[in-house]
């Protein structure tokens, strides 16, 4: 089938790699020159396990090709999926600019039936959006063209994205049941018939629910994170290890183990940005979202958890102090910088007057580039942050070690030299990775979160 995937972002980029090694013939748009140009020479342009190879050899075969030609993406595909970003607006709304721009480049362009299928997060409402704006344009160039507008929500997790779209859980769809509705439905159905063949993963339902099935399913996520992270100061103050409390309630069927670990917030290009969304639309049908807000408020507090725990521990001025940092991306896997918990931290114990090195094993140039935007107005602050290739060099002559991202290389380090290395023995551990008691045992002085009553 002939494919055009408008935008090379995480969900482009994968969504177009891997339907081309099913078979398919896929042209991928983006309007960013320079990223078309890496892309189209072997680059990667984004840090996702697995990604890079299922692009390079799709690309010697032919079946994945990238363009910034508007005329030739929109003639390439009879499906044509949108999976460009929706980034909040100043208000929290989810900004559809880039949605509604790709939406009017097909209906300039098209000639025959489309099928038109939002991929990229969207509100409630967006396919109408989409499907007006190309009616507009079919309509004012005098164009017979035929079209349909599905909902196809994504979800991949950034690190684990390749596979999840390979082997998804579930794949839901939103259409309409007129006749071009009908008609989109069966091409879709064609398209993702391999991910069908051991059993029906597809979920079929109207346009409107399937756009709000993935606001639905992020703010679930997303409470189940601060859900904890609230039990786990909690846990902190009655002398409770959130540790036994996570195991004894994950044990529950219903509420299971996903999600359930306590640390120091929630950050990337989803969690954040769909709570708000979500948020200012029920705030446009006069609605309140009393548990979303307080889900945000906890995580924006969560984030300064640890900076917290180290002035308790070191005092307020933290001038001539040196410190540690292992894990500056959102999470493993990825080098995504967006709302990373890490940026909090660091700005607040450079304000303090900290000096820090820093180490992640993929996030180091892109947190560069991040950082000189944070302090763009203080390059004196800045100058505070070393970057460090080796974990262990970082922890050289440091007062404390602080674990923001959980990356695989961080579980299991030479304790002994780590202690020789720092200046004081001591661990602030963001996410819980290693155990109080064998911290103890090792005469290392160890703060988790929510774990203080196994460190007294």
């Amino acid at each position: 089938m002939k494919i055009t995937i408008i935008g090379t972002g995480y969900v482009g980029l994968v969504t177009g790699a891997c339907l081309a090694e099913l078979g398919n013939d896929v042209l991928c748009l983006d309007l960013d020159a320079g990223k078309v140009a890496l892309l189209n020479n072997g680059g990667i342009p984004i840090h996702e396990p697995g990604l890079d190879v299922i692009v390079a050899s799709n690309r010697a075969n032919g079946r994945l090709k990238f363009t910034t030609d508007i005329g030739e993406s929109v003639a390439h595909g009879v499906v044509q999926f949108i999976a460009v970003g929706t980034p909040p607006d100043e208000d929290g709304s989810a900004d559809l600019q880039y949605v509604l721009a790709a939406a009017r480049n097909i209906g300039r362009y098209m000639q025959g039936f489309k099928v038109v299928i939002d991929k990229s997060t969207v509100p409630v409402g967006t396919a109408e959006k989409v499907s007006k704006v190309i009616r507009d344009e079919i309509a004012a160039r005098r164009a017979g063209a035929e079209f349909s507008v599905i909902s196809n929500p994504e979800f991949l997790k950034e690190g684990a994205a390749v596979n999840d779209f390979m082997r998804p859980d579930r794949i839901v769809i939103g259409s309409d049941d007129d006749v071009l509705g009908l008609r989109a439905k069966a091409i879709v159905k064609q398209l993702y018939l391999p991910f069908n063949r051991n059993h029906e993963r597809t979920y079929w339902m109207d346009v409107r629910s399937a756009e709000f099935t993935k606001y639905a399913a992020n703010a679930m996520l997303a409470t189940r994170i601060s859900f904890m992270n609230e039990l786990a100061n909690l846990a902190d103050c009655v002398g409770v290890d959130i540790e036994a409390v996570r195991h004894g309630i994950g044990s529950d069927p219903r509420i299971g183990h996903s999600f359930l670990y306590a640390g120091c917030g929630y950050g990337g290009s989803c969690f954040p940005k769909d709570v708000q969304a979500l948020e200012k639309t029920a705030l446009e049908y006069r609605q309140e979202l009393l548990i979303l807000h307080a889900v945000e408020k906890v995580n924006q507090r969560q984030k300064q958890v640890l900076g917290a725990k180290v002035v308790a521990r070191f005092g307020e001025d933290l001038s001539g102090f040196h410190f540690a940092l292992w894990g500056l991306a959102f999470k493993p896997n990825t080098d995504d910088m967006r709302a990373a918990s890490s940026r909090v931290l660091l700005a607040e114990l450079i304000k303090r007057g900290a000096t820090l090195a820093v180490h992640d094993p993929v996030a180091m140039d892109e947190a560069r580039r991040v950082f000189a935007i944070d302090f763009a107005d203080q390059p004196e602050k800045l100058a505070r942050i070393r970057f460090v290739n080796n974990p262990m060099d970082a922890a050289d002559k440091a007062d404390a070690l602080l674990i923001v991202t959980e990356w695989k290389v961080y579980r299991s380090p030479d304790f002994a030299q780590l202690k020789a290395r720092l200046t004081n023995p001591v661990i602030f551990d963001g996410r819980n990775l290693y155990e109080p008691g064998d911290m103890a045992e090792l005469g290392i002085e160890y703060h988790g979160i929510g774990r203080s009553v196994l460190t007294q």
